[in-house]
């Protein structure tokens, strides 16, 4: 039996590096002036620690684009290349510079090496049909580089023309990709993914990275007036943030960067303003889903981290042991942040709440240590305006609002205009409604169900309020138990698919008809509207009439004849229905004719 190793050959290489190493084509100039920068960044640590002697200069790396010859040209003024390095660093492919440099002097210097982007050269050519390199060391003695490759398996390496040190990139762009000869469309990617970076980058005349970014700067030496100015430079048409949190740590992981609460509604929209993810201040990518949660997804800002793996799967992401560490740090520092807040200055929290409160139920739901700290300051807010935190409703309400089983029942509104009717009957009997009509309340009532065991959470049109919550009296009815039953048999001629008409024995002066809908049945059909695994369940409305036998209304039913009866009856019905915001459509038009046909 033989044994070996497999071989990657670059005639097998070429049509991965064109079709499948990277998904924008775009990605080269990324890669490419990365490279650069690399090379720039390793001459100043070099002469930092003493093992360069010559003049370092006013280093920049300068992108030329020739429109008439179809050229790129990316130069820098870094370390440069021997013939020797060439053929170590470039033809045997995939093997990094960048972590060879970095061992090496890794005890002498801290500088910052990019080196993270794998093959980075070889992306030339996904847009290039020819790559020339023209380089000179910074060794003494060394004679300047030259090689070439027109993507097939062949090359020429020999000696060059470079006169000054560092090294030149020359792409020959092909046909197919003459759209990134156009100096618009280079400086639009430059600015994109390079105008953070650490060394000037001047492109048709001008620098495009004038500014130090802002998350490299110590917060001690920062005002607020500098993290809105950053924040407006990140997300030119959006509103001042609410508030930001610095990062910067260096171990066990390296993470710098700034996180802006934005003015988060239910119609935010994230796609627009998304987390933006650095590499040694390269810009990577602005998809942040497979490294930060989704609720910390809704922040705004720059995260910058070379410990982040790139282009790797999601499941790899997911289970690398840096990117938890990253992701577990980020949301404890928002946790400890608005926790801070909430105790400094609770009205100024308070006042800001409707902004945060999505961001706040959305990571309470999602992730437990996030919960653990935010549920001492995450805040429900009543029809009147006043905020109280999860524990300090239960103690106001839990001496009066019980229901049978000695649960404490919060009862709240998704829509008050909509449940009017349930909302002022519970609020003219002393009890306390909760307004909770956000994208993310529907979960979060059941967060709260299931961490507060003796809190039950019932919507005020769910049932009737003596049912909801035992008030320790009964109603006794104005009707014998026939006239009951007569009241029932004449709604139910009029009975409508989804509806099951009830006796209730309310005050004479409650509504005639209330309709309820059951808490239970009703969770279950607006999270089957959210979640696909429940999408093949049919959600057939249910309610329950309730009959107030106790209205004077009732007398008049039980008097009538058997048409007048019909049209009292659906009257009712409609009444009952317009509060419920169900009446639409030819029914809504049919309750309006009958109005006027009872005026007249």
């Amino acid at each position: 039996m033989k044994t070996g190793k497999i071989s990657v050959h670059t005639e097998n290489i070429f049509p991965i590096i064109k079709k499948f190493l990277y998904t924008d084509q775009e990605i080269f100039i990324r890669e490419l002036v990365s490279n650069a920068v690399d090379a720039t960044q390793k001459i100043k640590a070099l002469a930092s620690i003493g093992d360069y002697k010559g003049e370092v200069g006013d280093v920049k790396i300068q992108v030329k684009v020739d429109e008439d010859a179809k050229t790129i040209t990316i130069s820098d003024m870094g370390i440069g290349l021997t013939q020797d390095e060439i053929e170590k660093y470039i033809n045997q492919i995939a093997f990094s510079g960048a972590e060879e440099f970095v061992n090496k002097f890794k005890e002498k210097t801290d500088t910052s090496i990019i080196g993270h982007f794998g093959m980075g050269f070889y992306s030339a050519f996904m847009v290039a049909n020819k790559v020339e390199i023209q380089s000179l060391s910074y060794k003494d003695g060394e004679k300047a580089s030259f090689w070439s490759c027109d993507g097939t398996t062949d090359f020429n390496l020999g000696e060059g023309e470079k006169q000054e040190r560092g090294t030149d990139i020359i792409l020959h762009v092909d046909e197919e990709s003459l759209e990134f000869c156009n100096k618009f469309k280079i400086k639009s990617i430059l600015t994109k993914y390079c105008k953070y970076l650490p060394i000037p980058i001047e492109f048709d005349g001008s620098i495009i990275n004038p500014t130090k970014p802002l998350w490299t700067e110590k917060p001690t030496e920062l005002k607020e007036d500098d993290y809105q100015k950053f924040y407006t430079e990140l997300y030119p048409f959006a509103q001042n943030s609410l508030f930001h949190i610095h990062l910067n740590v260096d171990y066990p992981f390296n993470l710098t960067g700034i996180l802006y609460f934005p003015k988060l509604t239910d119609k935010f929209e994230p796609e627009k303003h998304k987390v933006q993810l650095y590499s040694n201040q390269v810009f990577v990518t602005e998809d942040v889903k497979d490294i930060l949660p989704e609720y910390l997804v809704l922040l705004q800002g720059v995260i910058d981290s070379p410990d982040i793996p790139l282009n790797v799967s999601r499941s790899a992401l997911q289970s690398d042991t840096n990117v938890k560490k990253i992701t577990t740090h980020i949301s404890k520092k928002v946790a400890d942040k608005l926790a801070e807040l909430f105790k400094n200055d609770r009205k100024d929290f308070e006042n800001k709440w409707e902004y945060t409160e999505l961001f706040v139920k959305y990571g309470m739901v999602s992730d437990e240590k996030f919960y653990d700290k935010a549920v001492d300051f995450a805040l429900l807010k009543d029809i009147d305006s006043n905020f109280y935190t999860i524990k300090e409703l239960e103690d106001k309400i839990k001496t009066h609002q019980v229901n049978k089983d000695k649960k404490t029942v919060m009862l709240y509104s998704n829509n008050i205009e909509q449940q009017a009717i349930y909302v002022n009957q519970a609020k003219s009997a002393g009890y306390t409604v909760i307004n909770l009509s956000g994208y993310a309340d529907q979960y979060f009532i059941n967060k709260i169900e299931e961490k507060f065991e003796n809190i039950v959470c019932r919507r005020v049109d769910s049932d009737l309020l003596d049912n909801l919550i035992d008030s320790g009296i009964e109603n006794t009815s104005l009707r014998s138990s026939e006239e009951e039953t007569q009241i029932t048999e004449i709604f139910n001629k009029i009975k409508e698919e989804g509806f099951e008409f009830e006796i209730a024995k309310l005050n004479s002066t409650d509504s005639p008809l209330l309709i309820t809908e059951s808490e239970f049945d009703r969770r279950f059909k607006e999270m089957s509207q959210t979640q696909a695994m429940f999408a093949s369940i049919p959600m057939n409305a249910s309610y329950k009439v309730k009959i107030n036998v106790n209205h004077p209304l009732m007398e008049k039913l039980l008097t009538s004849d058997i048409e007048k009866q019909e049209v009292l009856s659906q009257h009712l019905l409609d009444l009952a229905m317009l509060g419920k915001n169900l009446l639409k459509g030819e029914k809504l038009a049919a309750f309006l004719n009958r109005s006027i046909h009872i005026l007249n």
